[in-house]
């Protein structure tokens, strides 16, 4: 960590899979509301996790985190482990009053290669992180700091914006909001999203060739 501090009270799960990145990224090409659709409409976070700052359309896999409220060591000693296309999943109990993300932290992210960062919970310092360009999405905004004594744990599912995230899911946003999706159906999901793809342009066309 580039904090000196303990983190004998963060627990961090490391026996899991990342979902390969070319199939996530061969998905995101769609919207994700179209992605949903195909879905049937799980998987969708909360419309209350909203985009903050930094570019408004991501992907990666899911990396999850728990914090205790207003607090934000996990979060640190995730980032140990993050590794390229990883997208932070923070639960941070859905506190708006004090901030576990700021652009500090952001620096680290762009240097880990971190794709995004979603979080039930507070960011600051949105001016700083819009100019990196990092994608973050969280509940609010607020320019209260937070401690660093945990506990929290790394690895392990947690909820975020009302979706169970698992280690190593895909995630992808959009200025629409996020979806969340297995690992076990991304193999055929990129079929399945040109089908309903060409059946939205056909109706759009079909529409175009009806106007005065």
């Amino acid at each position: 960590m580039f904090i000196s501090v303990s983190d004998e009270s963060i627990v961090v799960s490391d026996n899991w899979e990342r979902a390969p990145l070319h199939l996530i990224e061969e998905i995101s090409n769609y919207p994700v509301a179209l992605i949903g659709d195909v879905l049937q409409r799980m998987g969708m976070m909360a419309s209350s996790i909203r985009h903050v700052a930094g570019k408004t359309s991501f992907f990666g896999t899911v990396l999850p985190l728990l914090t205790r409220e207003g607090d934000n060591l996990a979060i640190h000693r995730a980032l140990d482990d993050a590794q390229p296309g990883d997208v932070l999943v923070i639960n941070g109990n859905g506190e708006t009053n004090r901030a576990v993300f700021g652009d500090l932290l952001g620096e680290v992210c762009l240097a880990r290669k971190v794709a995004a960062v979603v979080i039930d919970g507070a960011v600051r310092d949105v001016e700083e992180l819009d100019i990196m360009g990092l994608p973050i999405y969280a509940r609010a905004v607020n320019p209260a700091g937070p401690s660093k004594y945990g506990p929290g744990q790394v690895g392990a599912p947690v909820a975020c914006g009302h979706v169970v995230c698992y280690a190593g899911d895909a995630i992808l946003g959009d200025r629409d909001g996020i979806v969340v999706i297995r690992r076990d159906i991304l193999p055929t999901l990129a079929k399945k999203l040109k089908l309903q793809d060409d059946i939205e342009n056909d109706f759009r066309e079909r529409v175009r060739a009806t106007a005065l």
